[in-house]
């Protein structure tokens, strides 16, 4: 329950300690599970004090045992061993001090720890963390190369060496931390964090060489994957060899089997670049050329032609179709005008049969009054009446006899 305090009636140091030493008390026996990080044998001492650290977080805590407990596991138990402790949290209230007081000490085995590294992997690949489509590409070039790597390790030589030499300008940020132990997870995800806020980082390498299970197993602690999982810069795996497989290989962008393998795959090799460039300009240079050289066929072909040779021969042959059809025109023209004079003169010959000027040229002549009326009757005319007679010469008066006019029988 929470105290009621005030600054007015505050509480006695011992008191706080001993009400801290009651809630503990009342935790009862636990089994808890860290990484030996120190272990004192006292010779002739009936207690061993052991130092138990989380290798994911700084947190230790103080752990005692009677010798004849850990007796039981002293051959198989040392400093940096993984064990499981079941014990009681006890408060020392004169220093304040939390410790556990361990009645059973069991070592993880490797069997064990590789089934927890499955169920680990089964729960982190379930939230999608080791999905393909999480995936970065690496960039082609990379102008600063984040390294997280042991110090003065042959890690770090091999990546700064065999990238320097593929890519003599490439530039690398370094981290060194420790890559085994209690320390590794904390200070590897405090390195790959702070690599991955540098906005000139273009890519990070995590390396580190070879090693038993035990000593990869800060690459598959859940914080550090989960540090990798939120980066926003690529991350390369480069831990241990081929045949080694820590969690950080799923879930970073790239897995490398070894650290001179993630030279090789970030950073290209300038001999390989400069051969690809002349490949491309060679490859570019022929399709140009055979593109010009079937244009230029193309156009050979086109000037092959009749009418490119002769570009007048069209104009000429049409010059003389003209030429025939005016003829032809001329022709018919010409037959039409001479049947039409034809059937002219034979209608003129026909007029001038029919015409009157023909019957007087055969000495016939026309009488007409003074009116001009022709006179077709005797009948018609009066005695004594002058007309005008018309023949083929000429006219000339006339005057009708007196008496009858009696028609020539």
């Amino acid at each position: 329950m929470a105290l009621t305090t005030s600054a007015e009636a505050p509480l006695p140091v011992g008191e706080v300690s001993r009400l801290i030493g009651g809630w503990i008390d009342r935790l009862g026996a636990i089994w808890v599970e860290g990484q030996i990080t120190q272990l004192s044998r006292r010779p002739g001492a009936g207690v061993v004090f052991m130092t138990l650290r989380d290798p994911s977080y700084d947190i230790s805590v103080s752990v005692t045992c009677y010798r004849q407990v850990f007796d039981a596991v002293a051959d198989v138990v040392a400093e940096g061993a993984r064990v499981v402790v079941h014990a009681k949290p006890e408060w020392y209230a004169p220093r304040g001090q939390l410790s556990l007081r361990a009645a059973e000490v069991k070592p993880v085995g490797i069997g064990e720890l590789l089934a927890r590294l499955e169920m680990l992997k089964r729960s982190l690949g379930a939230e999608g963390l080791f999905a393909l489509d999480r995936k970065k590409p690496l960039p082609f070039l990379p102008q600063l190369i984040g390294l997280v790597c042991g110090r003065a390790s042959a890690a770090e030589r091999d990546v700064l060496e065999n990238a320097r030499r593929r890519w003599p300008a490439v530039r690398f940020e370094v981290r060194n931390v420790a890559v085994q132990g209690v320390h590794a997870v904390p200070q590897v995800v405090r390195a790959v964090r702070e690599l991955d806020e540098l906005p000139e980082v273009d890519v990070i390498v995590v390396a580190r060489g070879g090693g038993s299970v035990e000593d990869l197993l800060p690459f598959s602690d859940e914080q550090l994957v989960r540090a990798v999982a939120e980066c926003r810069t690529p991350v390369v795996s480069a831990i241990g060899h081929e045949p080694d497989s820590p969690l950080l290989d799923l879930v970073a962008d790239l897995r490398a089997s070894t650290p001179t393998d993630a030279a090789k795959k970030v950073v290209p090799d300038v001999g390989e670049e400069l051969e690809r460039v002349r490949a491309l300009r060679d490859r570019a240079l022929r399709a140009v050329r055979g593109l010009l050289d079937r244009e230029e066929r193309g156009l050979a072909h086109a000037l092959a032609r009749p009418v490119m040779e002769h570009p007048r021969r069209m104009v000429a042959e049409r010059e003389a179709e003209v030429d025939a059809l005016l003829a032809r025109g001329r022709r018919v023209l010409g037959h039409l005008l001479d049947r039409a004079d034809s059937e002219l003169a034979h209608t003129h010959a026909r007029v001038v049969a029919l015409s009157p000027a023909a019957t007087l040229e055969r000495g016939y002549a026309v009488l007409q009054r003074s009116d001009g009326s022709v006179v077709r009757s005797p009948g018609e005319v009066a005695a004594g009446e002058e007309l005008r007679a018309r023949v083929a010469e000429g006219e000339f008066a006339v005057r009708a006899a007196d008496g009858d006019v009696v028609p020539r029988p």
